[in-house]
């Protein structure tokens, strides 16, 4: 049960705790801002007696990924076993006190670097009315100003060149500052959830801190050298060299929670054990990898074609639990595992909860067992049609964009050229990869009678390079622009295959009518939909003809 206990601490054992790794800044706390002149301000308050504010630490034997270093010192980490006093509330304060009193370089984000040690107290000053402690002594007379350093550190026969009169002066600032107690409360025995919670509340305004920095934070380890931030961003290095870097780290996260305790909620993620954690990383990493690589070769070129970025979490359990390719029979269940996620809605709420029934559905396909699914998959054209109005957040509209991928569509212009598909492409519903067959502003101003929603639905898009988009097809008539490309490509038609358009005279390219396009085109993909999805009540020996398969003829 946590509980609070005083923390206050004088200034030799504030600036020691700092200096011996006892008091620690957590790497989720921003960078230090404060300017020189506010250090000044706040040394200045100390001496005037002004309150400055209560220090709030989460006393812990918790290791935290935490800053480093404060200017030019390197700050230790505590002995294994010993509290930490993890800095909450107060870190801007505590650095500038810090930084100030050692004289300190700060060195900024833009590279620039703050000098702390030149921060001087005016022993001419008449106190409240004027500032004590300063950082402008361009009016102020020769040895009537000391530095905050030499104040605190000074020798007695450098302290002697000081006139007479300002002895006491200096004595007086000494000891008030050697004296002062700065009010801290300890919040202990609380779990980090609670920590981090406090810190929410006290810095920034109610904005959570993301379950990820939680975790960067709980799972740092100087001794096995791991930092889950430095590894999340490795990882994401990697996958951007295959397209797949919008995989999001919350889902890495359920994923090796479900793994090693079979939860994936947050609770359970903030449960795991660091050096559990740790043992299981790069094997996670390399299933993730394995998941990413069946995702590209079965067709989905780049992570933002994905229905939902957590088909990485069963897909990164398979290949966890299974480190070998999936056999035929394996493979076909994959398969349908996929496309009943991907088009029946099935992550769109309650994600985690369902990650975990999803676990038990891959523990049978691994054993080559058909799953029971408690949810229906609709493919018919009704349903494609219903739900199919163009939006790249839809998980129907991105699994009909995989379908249309898995094609490899090649350029209308050339049948030997591929579209390049990149994730930076396809950020938005109105990038020029996607194009409308039937343009909408030609549809608008010639067939009106088509409402714009059925106009702007995934049966009328296809995916092509942006020069096409931008400079050959515009707003012309599908006839128009059509006999254009097939002067300059001999297979058309066999092109236009690829796009899921299968005869141009029978889909009505050439009359542009777009209600035997539609129709045509839909029936297509509900067909090759069908084909994906193994029925509920199919018995065992369907299956079996895919037993001796290997993958890479169910991939064709």
């Amino acid at each position: 049960m946590a509980y609070l206990e005083n923390g206050d601490k004088t200034y030799s054992s504030l600036l020691n705790d700092i200096e011996t790794g006892a008091t620690k800044i957590p790497q989720f706390q921003r960078q230090f801002v404060w300017s020189i002149k506010d250090s000044a301000k706040l040394i200045d308050s100390i001496i005037k007696g002004y309150p400055i504010g209560m220090f709030i630490y989460w006393r812990t034997s918790e290791r935290l990924r935490s800053i480093r270093n404060i200017g030019d010192i390197d700050l230790p980490e505590p002995a294994e076993g010993e509290f930490v006093n993890y800095v909450l509330d107060g870190q801007q304060r505590i650095t500038s006190i810090f930084a100030a009193l050692k004289g300190e370089k700060v060195i900024r984000e833009n590279g620039k670097t703050e000098d702390f040690s030149e921060i001087y107290v005016n022993l001419n000053s008449s106190g409240s009315d004027e500032e004590i402690v300063t950082v402008d002594i361009s009016k102020l007379a020769e040895l009537s100003y000391i530095k905050l350093t030499d104040l605190m550190y000074g020798r007695m026969r450098d302290l002697n060149k000081y006139p007479e009169e300002y002895h006491d002066a200096i004595e007086s600032y000494k000891g008030i500052l050697q004296s002062y107690t700065f009010t801290g409360i300890n919040l202990k025995d609380a779990e980090i959830d609670t920590a981090t919670e406090v810190f929410t509340r006290l810095n920034v305004g109610g904005k959570s801190l993301s379950l990820f920095e939680i975790m960067v934070a709980k799972t740092y380890d100087t001794t096995r050298g791991f930092d889950l931030y430095e590894k999340f961003e490795e990882l994401k290095l990697e996958l951007s060299e295959v397209k797949f870097d919008t995989i999001s780290s919350s889902n890495i996260l359920q994923l090796i929670s479900l793994i090693l305790s079979r939860e994936c909620q947050r609770k359970a993620i903030l449960k795991l054990e660091r050096s559990e954690f740790i043992d299981t990383w790069d094997d996670v990493v390399i299933a993730i990898k394995r998941a990413v690589d069946f995702f590209t070769s079965y067709g989905v070129p780049v992570s933002r074609l994905l229905p939902y970025n957590a088909l990485v979490v069963p897909f990164g359990y398979f290949f966890y639990k299974h480190p070998e390719n999936p056999t035929g029979k394996q493979f076909k269940l994959l398969e349908d595992f996929f496309w009943r996620i991907s088009i029946g809605f099935r992550y769109s709420s309650a994600v985690e909860g369902k990650l975990v029934q999803d676990a038990d559905k891959i523990d049978k396909i691994i054993k080559s067992e058909k799953p029971r699914y408690e949810w229906s998959v609709d493919y018919s054209t009704e349903f494609i049609k219903e739900n199919g109005v163009f939006s790249t957040g839809k998980s129907i509209i991105k699994a009909i964009l995989c379908l249309m991928a898995k094609q490899q569509p090649k350029k209308f212009d050339s049948n030997e050229l591929k579209v390049i598909i990149d994730n930076s492409w396809l950020l938005r519903a109105n990038s020029k990869n996607y194009h409308h067959f039937f343009p909408k502003s030609y549809m608008r101003k010639n067939h009106p009678k088509h409402p714009d929603w059925l106009v702007n639905h995934i049966v009328n898009i296809v995916i092509v390079d942006d020069f096409a988009n931008k400079y050959k097809i515009k707003a012309k008539a599908p006839a128009k622009y059509m006999k254009e490309f097939s002067i300059k490509n001999d297979n058309l038609d066999e092109t236009m295959e690829t796009h899921l358009i299968e005869d141009l005279d029978e889909y009505g390219i050439w009359e542009n009518d777009y209600s035997k396009f539609f129709n045509n085109r839909i029936q297509k993909i509900s067909e090759l939909l069908s084909n994906k999805i193994i029925p509920q009540d199919s018995v065992e020996s369907e299956l079996e003809k895919y037993e001796d398969l290997d993958q890479e003829e169910m991939e064709n």
